[in-house]
């Protein structure tokens, strides 16, 4: 795959992955508004393979639904903000435009995890404050952590035992 279709791909990834697409003719329609905006922002220039794919390698290590689902909303955003400083009056802008914004509204959790995580890697570990709040706490999330991990095996022993 070139890097000239890394952005057809990964939102034919977003699109499929939330069943956006009953019919091959809204995926060949959108396919061609795709080849419109790389015209528009000449994305078969030499420098797009420098440094590899932006989106796409990041997909790699979100394997769960809900990891997804954190990950994807995300990279819609990105998408949809990318499209706010381009020219509306193209009709290829406004439909992708379009099916994005109908994506991000099936993802109204994901945004928000994604804030969350950030938050978590501004915290300052190093703070007493921050340290003190934390060790309050680390029962509370431990008793969470076990919870997860022992519904997460049972859920794979209950699946090995049964022979459907």
């Amino acid at each position: 795959m070139t890097c000239q279709t890394y952005s057809l791909f990964v939102l034919s990834v977003i699109m499929i992955y939330f069943g956006r697409f009953g019919n091959s003719l809204i995926l060949a329609q959108l396919q061609n508004d795709i080849d419109q905006l790389k015209a528009d922002f000449n994305s078969s220039h030499s420098d797009v393979a420098d440094g590899g794919p932006i989106f796409t390698e990041k997909l790699i290590n979100w394997t769960e639904r809900n990891e997804k689902r954190i990950i994807l909303s995300q990279i819609v955003s990105m998408y949809l903000e990318m499209l706010e400083n381009t020219d509306k009056s193209k009709a290829h802008i406004r439909h992708i435009s379009e099916e994005l914004y109908t994506l991000k509204k099936s993802l109204p959790d994901g945004l928000k995890k994604m804030k969350d995580l950030m938050d978590l890697s501004k915290l300052q570990m190093s703070d007493l404050k921050i340290q003190r709040k934390a060790v309050n706490e680390l029962f509370s999330v431990l008793q969470k952590l076990v919870e997860t991990t022992s519904l997460k095996r049972k859920r794979s022993q209950s699946q090995r035992r049964c022979k459907c």
